[in-house]
């Protein structure tokens, strides 16, 4: 193995996985260790809960991400979002439109063929994304997820030509799948301002992809029944030492498969939006009574999503 490690560290990165556990330095561009994020916020009403119950539970969430996406909300329903997080400088993120599990191929609903996930299949496919990022970014939408390759890099590109503001943040889904320093990393080359690593990696493996990476990491620590349904609350101290800069993220176990969503989930969602709400409580008093030096981040700080209203864009 000695060969293959001394390759690894002569390419810059680590070398086997760091059990014991350093301490990140690295720092979101406001110095802050970890922001908090609050996922599957389903629409406008959805999102008009997820804010009554951070306001009620006197929270600070710095980013809402919707999975339905930007393709099945209209554009009133995309402004209303932006508008109701702008004026809280808090950063929204929605999923690109049609993907592989939204298409015509029934490959990724095979038991061989799940590693495609929400990959796009076909240059079209590519075409129909990339006009979803642009739709959402001149609604005023600065963040969105995507799980394929190809598109991230194209994100790239796309700032490059103007096609995407340049402050817009790309956000790397869980489904990509990704899971070691060297394809993280990748990642992060071709166009990824924030990545969603696979939520069942131990401190050890997720240490050593820190040592690899800047951009931050975004973790479940209570993760949906399909990605495991783990529980990793009395972890989130160590996460954030660790893992600096990190996106905390509540999830929640045992609920439906709510994608893609609209009205007929709504009462649902409402629910479930407010249940997370009280889940990212509770992992921020673990972080209160356990890390309470830990920094984090006031809202609209640098490097958030967060949209422009439409009286700005107006301007």
């Amino acid at each position: 193995m000695k060969e293959s490690r001394e390759l690894l560290e002569q390419l810059g990165y680590p070398s086997s996985d760091f059990q014991e556990l350093p301490t990140s330095a690295k720092r979101f561009p406001d110095g802050a260790q970890y922001r908090v994020e609050i996922p599957s916020v389903e629409g406008p009403e959805a999102l008009k809960a997820t804010l009554e119950e951070i306001d009620r539970l006197g929270l600070t969430i710095h980013r809402v991400s919707q999975g339905s996406g930007i393709m099945l909300q209209t554009d009133e329903e995309i402004k209303e979002m932006c508008e109701l997080t702008a004026e809280r400088g808090m950063e929204l993120s929605l999923f690109v439109g049609p993907r592989g599990t939204w298409d015509i191929s029934a490959a990724p609903f095979t038991s061989g063929g799940k590693s495609q996930a929400l990959r796009h299949e076909g240059a079209d496919q590519l075409v129909y994304a990339m006009e979803d990022l642009k739709r959402g970014a001149e609604l005023g939408l600065r963040g969105a997820l995507v799980a394929d390759e190809g598109l991230l890099l194209l994100t790239k590109e796309m700032k490059k030509k103007g096609q995407l503001p340049e402050d817009f943040v790309v956000k790397v889904s869980v489904q990509m799948g990704s899971a070691n320093p060297v394809s993280v990393k990748l990642m992060q080359d071709i166009g990824a301002d924030t990545y969603n690593v696979p939520s069942a990696l131990p401190l050890a493996k997720l240490a050593a992809i820190r040592q690899a990476i800047d951009i931050p990491i975004d973790l479940y620590v209570e993760v949906p029944d399909n990605f495991g349904g783990f529980l990793r609350y009395y972890e989130i101290p160590e996460i954030i030492r660790v893992l600096a800069p990190v996106y905390i993220k509540f999830g929640l176990r045992n609920h439906p498969d709510v994608y893609p969503s609209g009205k007929q989930w709504e009462s649902t969602n409402i629910s479930l939006v407010k249940e997370r709400v009280r889940r990212a409580s509770i992992g921020i008093q673990m972080i209160e009574r356990y890390y309470p030096e830990a920094v984090t981040s006031k809202l609209g700080a640098e490097g958030l999503g967060v949209p422009k209203a439409e009286k700005t864009l107006a301007k």
